[in-house]
C-alpha cells in the first residue's frame, strides 16, 4: 500500500479551483458573483482594510460574455506548454542518465584511488545541515517540495495587499481577461485560503509516492504541467459554453490528474477517510464516485467548485495511464538522440 490516510471522495473534491464570479453593470445576466472559502468573506472597510479582505472587494475584475474564438489561442497555449513540458522533462532525463553514467565510469578502480578518496574526503569539509537534508529525502519528496515551495511562495505573495491586483491579472484563470494564456499556468500554483493550500498539498503529497514509482520523477512532472495547463483549458471550455465568466485558482486540477492516474494504475489500493481509518475502500470506486460527483456539477451547472477542471484534470490522469505513457512517453527516443546529436555539435 503506497499511503494510508487520504481524503474520502467527498473530501478529495473540496480540493478545488474554485470559481468566482464578479457581476457587471454591463453584463448583469451573464455574470454572477461566487465567493468561495479560497476568498475570505470580510469586507474591506472605508480607512482601515483589514488584512484579510477579500481582494476582489475593491478590485474590477474583467468580466463579459463569452465567445468560441476566445478558445483559439488558450488551446494552441495548451498545446505548447504541454509539448514544451513534454520535451524539457525528456531533456531532463537524459541529462540525469548522462550524469549518472559520468560518475559511474569515474568511479575509482584500484586499491590504491580508493584510498585517495577516502582520504579527500576527510579533508572536504562536512555538508550543511540543508544538504544533508536534501539528500535524506525520497525521490517522491525532491520532487514534492519544490512544488510545495513555489505555492507557498505564490500564497504569501497574495498576503501582501500592493500585488493583489498583479496577482490577480496572472495567477487566476479567467477566459474574459485580456491575458488568458499564462494564467492558465500560473493559476495552478496559485492559493488564497490556507486551507486550499494546505489540503492540495496534503493530497498531492499522499498519492505522489505512487505515481512517481510507477513513471518516475521525470514523466510525473510533464505529466504534471501538462495536466495543470489541460484542466485549466477544460475550464475555459465550460464557461464559454455556459457564458459565465470567472475565475479560477488552485492546484486541483492537477492533482486530480495524478489521483486519477493513481487510481486507474492501481485499483485495488485500500484507501480510507483520514479521519476514519477504520472504513476503506478500493481506489478503483473512489475515482468513479469523484468525477460522478464532478460531472454531475458540470452538468447541473453547479457554482460550489470548478468541476469542469477537476474532470478535465482526471480524465486526463486516466488518458495518460491507457495511452499517453504509452504512445508519447514510451517514444522519447528519438528526441532524446536529436538532442544527443545537438549537444555534441554544439560542443
Amino acid at each position: 500500500m503506497f499511503f494510508r490516510n487520504v481524503w474520502s471522495a467527498a473530501e478529495i473534491n473540496v480540493l478545488c479551483k474554485p470559481l468566482l464570479y464578479k457581476q457587471t453593470s454591463q453584463n448583469l445576466g451573464n455574470a454572477r458573483l461566487q465567493i468561495r472559502s479560497a476568498f475570505h468573506n470580510s469586507r474591506r472597510s472605508a480607512r482601515r482594510p483589514g488584512p484579510d479582505t477579500n481582494p476582489l472587494d475593491s478590485i474590477n475584475v474583467e468580466s463579459g460574455p463569452l465567445y468560441a474564438r476566445a478558445l483559439f489561442k488558450p488551446f494552441l497555449f495548451t498545446i505548447g506548454v504541454s509539448s514544451i513540458s513534454l520535451a524539457g522533462c525528456v531533456i531532463w532525463e537524459y541529462e540525469n542518465l548522462r550524469a549518472h553514467a559520468t560518475s559511474f565510469l569515474r568511479r575509482p578502480g584500484t586499491w590504491l584511488h580508493a584510498h585517495q578518496k577516502r582520504f579527500t574526503a576527510h579533508m572536504k569539509s562536512e555538508p550543511g545541515p540543508i544538504e544533508k537534508w536534501w539528500k535524506s529525502l525520497k525521490e517522491s519528496e525532491k520532487v514534492f517540495y519544490p512544488i510545495l515551495a513555489a505555492n507557498v511562495l505564490v500564497f504569501g505573495a497574495w498576503r501582501v495587499r500592493s500585488f493583489q491586483p498583479f496577482m490577480i491579472k496572472y495567477f487566476c484563470s479567467n477566459p474574459s481577461s485580456i491575458v488568458k494564456c499564462l494564467p492558465m499556468v500560473l493559476s495552478t500554483f496559485s492559493h488564497y485560503s490556507a486551507l486550499h493550500l494546505a489540503a492540495n498539498m496534503y493530497v498531492l503529497y499522499s498519492f505522489m509516492p505512487a505515481a512517481i514509482a510507477s513513471l518516475g520523477k521525470e514523466q510525473f512532472v510533464a505529466m504534471y504541467l501538462s495536466a495543470g495547463v489541460i484542466s485549466s483549458f477544460a475550464s475555459f471550455i465550460y464557461k464559454v459554453i455556459s457564458n459565465q465568466p470567472g475565475l479560477s485558482l488552485g492546484a486541483s486540477g492537477a492533482i486530480m490528474s495524478v489521483l486519477s492516474y493513481v487510481c486507474v494504475q492501481y485499483p485495488d489500493t485500500r484507501l480510507s477517510i483520514i479521519f476514519l481509518p477504520m472504513y476503506t475502500f478500493a481506489a478503483g470506486n473512489a475515482i468513479k464516485v469523484i468525477m460522478s460527483v464532478d460531472f454531475a456539477g458540470v452538468l447541473f451547472g453547479w457554482k460550489f467548485f470548478d468541476h469542469a477542471a477537476h474532470l478535465g484534470g482526471a480524465l486526463f490522469g486516466m488518458a495518460w495511464c491507457y495511452w499517453g505513457s504509452q504512445q508519447i512517453w514510451a517514444k522519447r527516443e528519438k528526441l532524446q538522440q536529436y538532442y544527443h546529436s545537438f549537444r555534441k555539435d554544439s560542443r
